[in-house]
């Protein structure tokens, strides 16, 4: 659960996962995440999550020279023999928890419950932001894999670029170190995922969501519409900049984010999905309407299939070339950064360039976030 608190991995060295588990809200009645189902959902399971966990402690020794009782708490178990049985576990050294951003009601269940925890053992609270831990999840990853006795390597080494993807987000961040990120750029209407979600909705026929009843991402049931050959069927062309506008063999096309407002806006480092979305919306009630009644005769009787598919593959398209488009652009930014101006030594506004090494080091790209998971966008 997002907002439930964990134990503290130490991953200065190597990290350790004593305990992971999720339970998802039922959202399927409301054609996506409702505030009150995930509400009713954390109040109903956090608790009984958090008491599971606390048996993955590690365990306290109860005598000797490691015993110290200011660091051992007692878990209740049941014994079928004994009736109710304590065990003791080492106490966490701190208690962190979900801050934000979210949605706010669920947010405070998991606060609420890190707080109970935190005045229990007497020990601190760590608030954390919802976008850091994606940008630093990688490194969490790559910490947990890490051997005892091996170089400290975590990746991606500082500084690092992130894409941050998701239902409520769309971030390109900088991060320096664990505690310095930048947002580079942002969304100035929705978020990807919100987007993503819409056009599934609008444009893959009801059978696509009666075959995954309880399936409430719809961003993942439209790329498997898409490409239910996955990669094979993705026929992707690089390039180095955003395609212009392109008519499809149906005659429609959809609008690229900012063509259309100069060439100011853009290059501008921010993300716009609604006029995308409405366009798509548009295109998809009219393949219904030429697909429906007497209509269906003049479309071979697929009910607009073959229309709906390609639809679906060019607004993903332009979708993502829109995210990428910004993440070259960060990167074309960090460059100009680095290099020397006119009559300046090595020095820029905000960046010293010490060394060549510096000047020529490569920055590793995280694509993190719930749509980070689409392959189509890891190909493009």
């Amino acid at each position: 659960m997002e907002c439930s608190p964990h134990d503290k991995v130490n991953i200065a060295r190597l990290a350790t996962l004593h305990f992971h588990r999720k339970i998802t809200a039922d959202n399927s009645q409301y054609s996506g995440i409702h505030p009150l189902a995930a509400l009713e959902s954390h109040q109903e399971n956090l608790a009984s999550l958090v008491a599971t966990a606390l048996h993955s402690l590690p365990d306290a020794p109860l005598s000797g020279t490691n015993y110290e009782p200011s660091r051992t708490i007692f878990i209740p178990t049941r014994s079928s023999i004994a009736g109710m049985k304590w065990v003791s576990k080492r106490k966490p050294d701190f208690v962190s928890v979900t801050r934000g951003p979210g949605i706010r009601s669920s947010l405070s269940i998991g606060l609420d419950t890190a707080k109970g925890l935190a005045v229990a053992w007497q020990i601190p609270l760590v608030g954390v932001n919802h976008m850091q831990a994606h940008a630093l999840t990688p490194r969490l990853v790559s910490a947990l894999a890490e051997l005892p006795g091996s170089r400290n390597s975590k990746e991606p080494l500082f500084p690092f670029l992130s894409l941050l993807v998701s239902g409520g987000h769309t971030l390109v961040l900088r991060s320096k170190s664990v505690t310095e990120h930048t947002i580079l750029a942002n969304t100035i209407d929705i978020a990807v995922g919100d987007l993503l979600d819409k056009i599934a909705r609008a444009v893959c026929p009801p059978s696509v969501f009666a075959r995954k009843p309880s399936e409430i991402m719809y961003g993942r049931l439209l790329e498997e519409f898409a490409f239910p050959q996955q990669q094979h069927e993705y026929n992707y062309e690089k390039r180095e900049k955003e395609a212009s506008r392109r008519y499809s063999r149906f005659g429609w096309s959809l609008p690229i984010p900012f063509a259309g407002d100069g060439s100011a806006n853009r290059r501008a480092m921010d993300f716009s999905f609604t006029g995308l979305g409405s366009a798509v919306e548009r295109i998809a009630a009219d393949i219904e309407q030429r697909s429906s009644g007497i209509m269906s005769a003049m479309n071979a009787g697929d009910g607009g299939m073959e229309e709906r598919v390609e639809l679906a593959r060019e607004a993903m398209r332009v979708t993502f070339e829109h995210l990428a488009s910004r993440v070259v652009l960060a990167l074309n930014s960090i460059r100009a950064e680095r290099l020397p101006k006119r009559n300046e030594r090595f020095v820029s506004n905000a960046i010293e360039i010490k060394t060549e090494e510096e000047k020529n080091r490569t920055y590793r790209l995280v694509v993190s976030g719930g749509v980070a998971s689409n392959r189509y966008l890891r190909t493009m």
